[in-house]
């Protein structure tokens, strides 16, 4: 066992790290809510769409020039050591380790099972579907989750050819769509009806929009797995900005087109109605059935090509922490293997908070939630924290780096701190005050904001004592 990382990835698994992790169930996943959200208001959407890629630019493009001045063990965290602190960068780590990475990571692992399934089923008969929502596809989800970890821990370099592959296997359904779809819209009137037709007239523009940018935040969140093999990256601090810059730029472009090829193909009332079916009624309706099936299979493809890219993060989160010394048995952590050349130990550890983030978004999607008014979404909710926990590192940016000039120096960090503070106080907005499931029926209120924040509190107080604990030891 060792403790470094060799420098085994070049530019092009970096940008398909970006592209390939962001771009996967999002896009598909979304599309439903951001239409429920608007009220089936399509230019609405497409201007959610908009202003949550312009947040991500802004954010990477931020973190791209930090690249080029710091590389240590884990992009992100190292740039909240060197601008905001030691301390800081030990809580931002343990926050992507216990929270972002795990619950981003679970969700997609879930996510795929049910594109799987519905796959699956288009070759079944009614009698013997697989369940999209039940113990069938959770156990999916298990398997999935364990396999992709599997392939990280054990096959690193096999894994990231996976991570390239998928990327351009999951961009074809997309391409496909934004460009025959589109056609096809224009020449059916299809296209121009969804984009002047409010389904639901009766939900406001601005609240609706507010909705739907957070909603595209889970679609667009993911870029940052990028930063986590800074160590293992060649020529990071020249590759790394490349990958962020060029990954999303293009994420921004296929996400738009898609969604306006999508509108060509389908109704939007369809669309709301449907979940994840109306990703496979989209492709069929507009390519024929046999096409759209195997188009729907690269769709597949392209999820778990995303809980691959995320995996990546994740695999590596505790090794980042353990590296500076920090958090629970650093010694153990921190270990590098010999033959992978993987933080095995800290791999594992991901796979068990993962698994635990999944079974929690499991049991708050039943009817009856296991964990009542915290039954909170973690494909979103995490979005409040993320966001504000770059905010320092942003503002300390402008105030620290020197000799970057003013757009580098004061316009990035200014536009990235005001799309971060945007996306605070909008998933705040969305997710404030609704019923949640079990409690739909009678009206009954949570405050899942709030009860996310007891959460994210509880586990920053743990991680503390485990800091603490690491003092005590000097």
């Amino acid at each position: 066992m060792s403790n470094q990382l060799d420098k085994k990835y070049g530019l092009l698994t970096a940008v398909c790290t970006v592209v390939g992790t962001v771009i996967g169930s999002g896009v598909f996943f979304k599309a439903e809510k951001i239409l429920t959200e608007t009220g089936g208001n399509l230019p609405v959407g497409i201007l959610a769409w908009i202003i949550g890629g312009l947040i991500m630019v802004c954010c990477a493009y931020a973190f791209s020039i930090l690249a080029t001045r710091h590389e240590k063990v884990s992009g992100v965290v190292d740039f909240a050591e060197a601008l905001v602190g030691k301390k800081y960068a030990y809580f931002m780590g343990w926050f992507l380790a216990l929270l972002y990475y795990p619950t981003l990571t679970s969700v997609l692992a879930w996510v795929s099972a049910r594109y799987l399934c519905v796959f699956i089923n288009g070759f079944l008969p009614a009698e013997a579907q697989l369940s999209i929502v039940g113990p069938q596809c959770m156990t999916v989800a298990g398997v999935l989750l364990i396999s992709i970890f599997a392939l990280n821990s054990l096959a690193p370099k096999l894994a990231g050819k996976f991570q390239v592959s998928a990327t351009f296997i999951k961009l074809i359904p997309l391409f496909l769509m934004a460009i025959v779809g589109t056609i096809k819209g224009l020449t059916n009137g299809l296209l121009v009806e969804n984009f002047t037709t409010v389904v639901n007239e009766d939900i406001s523009t601005s609240s609706g929009l507010f909705k739907a940018v957070v909603a595209t935040a889970f679609a667009y969140e993911g870029w940052i797995c990028a930063t986590s093999i800074n160590a293992e990256l060649k020529d990071a601090k020249k590759n790394l900005p490349k990958a962020l810059v060029m990954g999303t730029l293009i994420i921004v472009a296929v996400y738009i087109t898609y969604y306006i090829g999508l509108a060509g193909g389908i109704e939007n009332s369809v669309i709301m109605q449907g979940g994840e079916a109306g990703a496979r009624i989209a492709f069929s309706a507009v390519f024929s059935r046999f096409a759209g099936t195997l188009l729907f299979l690269f769709v597949v493809i392209s999820c778990l090509g995303t809980l691959n890219g995320l995996t990546l993060g994740c695999s590596r989160a505790f090794h980042a922490i353990a590296a500076r010394e920090l958090g629970p048995k650093p010694e153990i952590l921190k270990q590098v293997d010999s033959a992978t050349n993987m933080p095995a130990n800290s791999s594992m550890a991901g796979l068990l908070v993962s698994g635990f983030w999944l079974l929690f978004f499991y049991g708050s999607q039943l009817d009856t939630p296991w964990f009542g008014p915290f039954s909170f979404d973690s494909s979103e909710l995490p979005i409040i924290t993320t966001y504000a926990m770059y905010l320092p590192i942003f503002i300390s940016m402008m105030f620290k780096e020197k000799g970057l000039g003013v757009v580098k120096g004061k316009i990035a960090p200014v536009l990235a701190i005001i799309g971060s503070i945007f996306m605070v106080i909008a998933a705040v907005f969305a997710h404030g005050i609704y019923p949640y499931q079990a409690a739909k029926a009678n009206g009954t209120f949570s405050l899942p904001v709030l009860f996310y924040l007891i959460t994210y509190i509880v586990i920053m107080v743990i991680g503390a004592f485990f800091m603490k604990a690491k003092k005590s030891k000097k």
